[in-house]
């Protein structure tokens, strides 16, 4: 997957908003690449970019073999159903549906039956450690847990790419270093992406390339972690 010359602006003349300068990216199959930066540089909107939440102004993006810059709206709704899983700070799970009814529903949403989608969902759900939970409310759910099914659901339908978007930001740091162990363990496969935003440089020692940017452009990336993590020069 690659970006070339990505450009995002708001507004025009003097009120105009430069969220990426244009930007160049490769986005390796197999490894956790992390993107950080300060709060503003631009990398929710570089994610959105990628994952054709949002056109670029300028530039093109092209992921899984398709230049989403190209393609049109019902086009690429459908692509995002069936290539990208996405994990966000808000769990965003619906609370009178059960962990393992929640882990299904993108299965459910591409036309699925629903006792073999709740097969599939109590799959990954035993997978990041919930096997026991699956039939609790999201209520009685701890936030580590209800990241797990976040994770779940993100993952049940197999996309090719995962994006996430500060998925440790709303939990404590055992929690948060738990759960970016569980999306390196359970998420990051020989044929797909995943992408971390995160500004959390505590859980840096999870990622197998670094993406740092600044002002909307990338000021450098990092990479050659080995098992122990990152040595001190690649900080």
């Amino acid at each position: 997957m690659s970006l070339r010359g990505v450009a995002k602006e708001y507004g025009t003349g003097e009120a105009k908003v430069v969220a990426l300068g244009g930007v160049d990216l490769e986005i390796p199959y197999g490894e956790l690449v992390l993107l950080v930066g300060p709060s503003g540089c631009g990398k929710t909107t570089l994610i959105s970019v990628v994952a054709g939440l949002l056109d670029p102004t300028r530039g093109e993006a092209e992921v899984l073999g398709h230049n989403l810059t190209r393609m049109g709206g019902t086009r690429k709704v459908n692509f995002r159903g069936a290539n990208i899983g996405f994990v966000f700070q808000q769990y965003n799970l619906l609370p009178t549906m059960t962990a393992v009814e929640n882990a299904c529903v993108p299965l459910l949403i591409a036309g699925w039956p629903r006792k073999k989608a709740l097969v599939k969902a109590a799959g990954l759900l035993e997978a990041v450690g919930l096997g026991g939970r699956a039939n609790s409310l999201p209520s009685q759910l701890s936030g580590g847990q209800q990241q797990r099914v976040a994770i779940a659901r993100a993952l049940v339908h197999e996309p090719r790419l995962l994006v996430c978007d500060e998925p440790t930001a709303a939990l404590d740091a055992q929690s948060g270093r738990t759960v970016m162990g569980l999306i390196r363990q359970v998420a990051v496969q020989p044929d797909r992406a995943v992408i971390v935003v995160t500004h959390d440089s505590r859980v840096y020692d999870f990622g197998d390339r670094i993406v740092e940017m600044s002002d909307g452009k990338i000021d450098r990336i990092k990479t050659g972690r080995t098992e122990a993590g990152w040595n001190a020069a690649g900080h």
